[in-house]
């Protein structure tokens, strides 16, 4: 009996567990279909959302960067955060005008002849400054002051190629000279409006500082516009542009560039020091609206045409007109009248002192020559003088020539 009972436990516990092992084993069959359904169902629900977004816009794979965190600036219950760029070459605006401008920028060259003195003598040298080339037919805008002592000129493109200059014709009162090669451009700069800059906005200047780092590029911004500089020679440069570009010797005459490639100023001169005290960024430069229009009448007549008296003359101030006892503080004394010139006509003498020409007085902040090129060649004006202790009111017929 107890042997019959043991034998049926002992059978039926064989029974139970393969039941069981059964049971288990569906149970596993079932979970592993359902997740190879979901597996395949999902599959099929991504391909087909990435099919529809394949379909509507580009796919863009980024390069994803973990930035670098400096102390202090994420906590560590933040979460980190993943940069997105795209493998595009980027370009900033600086590099962008500089390759625009870069082929018009040229380099001149010259010597300056053995000059003698009385007691000593200055040996023949070589100077340089820069340029631009303004058109396709050879013609260069530089700064009168590069080339005005210069013979033997040339100018270094550049691709380094050499070519022989010559001046075509200059206007010492903006300072600035067309000179004339022949053979291919390889750029025709752009210019821009000078009348459009404001203080604050970028600009680059291109030139060979010291004759040596040619085509170096410095960039700065527009400090101010209209600024007026005095040059000690009876003429004030007007509407200059102020900038604290590095300006260096040898970038006289280079282009001042905005950000679209556009010239709008033609570097002139530098500011180094000021009643004695260093001074450093001060840079000014001739605007575009000035420079393109002597530029244009300098090719297509051969020179700049400015009102011309047919005098020569010495300016007066308070400190003259009390030395030698004049009858105004303000004016131009005239030294020599030129036969047949337009003063002459008029009646002007030698010994006059001109104080206004049309409504405008010659003062401190009004000279001579600033008050003459106002007007136009041809143009009939009144001329007020003073003769001994009287005034006179003359009218001139102003004619055209470079000398005053």
């Amino acid at each position: 009996m107890y042997k019959l009972s043991v034998r049926y436990f002992v059978e039926k516990l064989k029974v139970m567990n393969t039941k069981r092992i059964l049971y288990l084993l569906l149970i596993f069959l079932v979970a592993g279909v359902g997740t190879l359904a979901g597996f395949g169902v999902g599959t099929v629900v991504s391909y087909k959302y990435l099919s529809n977004q394949a379909d509507s816009e580009p796919v863009v794979t980024p390069t994803q960067v973990q930035p670098t965190v400096s102390s202090g600036a994420m906590t560590s219950d933040e979460p980190s955060q993943v940069l997105l760029f795209s493998s595009s070459e980027i370009e900033t605006a600086v590099t962008q005008a500089v390759e625009k401008i870069g082929p018009a920028v040229v380099t001149v060259i010259g010597v300056i002849p053995t000059t003698n003195y009385w007691l000593y003598q200055v040996d023949e040298s070589t100077a340089s400054g820069s340029g631009v080339i303004i058109s396709d037919g050879g013609y260069i805008l530089t700064n009168n002051h590069v080339v005005e002592d210069m013979s033997d000129i040339s100018v270094i493109l550049a691709d380094g190629t050499e070519l022989p200059a010559e001046v075509v014709s200059t206007d010492p009162y903006a300072d600035l000279a067309v000179l004339k090669v022949d053979g291919i451009m390889p750029a025709v700069a752009v210019f821009g409006s000078s009348d459009n800059l404001k203080p604050g906005e970028t600009v680059i200047a291109i030139g060979s500082p010291l004759g040596s780092f040619k085509n170096s590029v410095t960039v700065g911004v527009v400090s101010a516009t209209g600024r007026s500089l005095d040059t000690g020679s009876g003429y004030q440069m007007e509407d200059m542009i102020q900038t604290d570009a590095s300006i260096n010797p040898g970038n006289s005459g280079g282009p001042l560039v905005n950000l679209a490639g556009e010239v709008v100023g033609i570097n002139t001169l530098i500011v180094r020091e000021g009643s004695g005290t260093t001074a450093e960024g001060l840079g000014f430069a001739v605007p575009s609206s000035l420079a393109t229009t002597i530029s244009t009448q300098i090719i297509e007549n051969g020179f700049f045409a400015r009102p011309n008296l047919g005098i020569r003359w010495q300016t007066i101030s308070p400190s003259i007109a009390r030395r030698y006892g004049l009858p105004v503080e303000y004016g131009a004394y005239v030294i020599e009248v030129q036969r047949g010139s337009p003063a002459e006509v008029a009646g002007i003498q030698a010994s006059d002192i001109i104080t206004c020409i049309a409504d405008t007085c010659i003062d401190a902040d009004h000279l001579y020559y600033n008050i003459l090129f106002e007007h136009e060649a041809g143009e009939t004006v009144k001329i007020t003088l003073a003769r001994g202790n009287e005034t006179k009111n003359l009218e001139v017929t102003l004619g055209q020539g470079t000398t005053n």
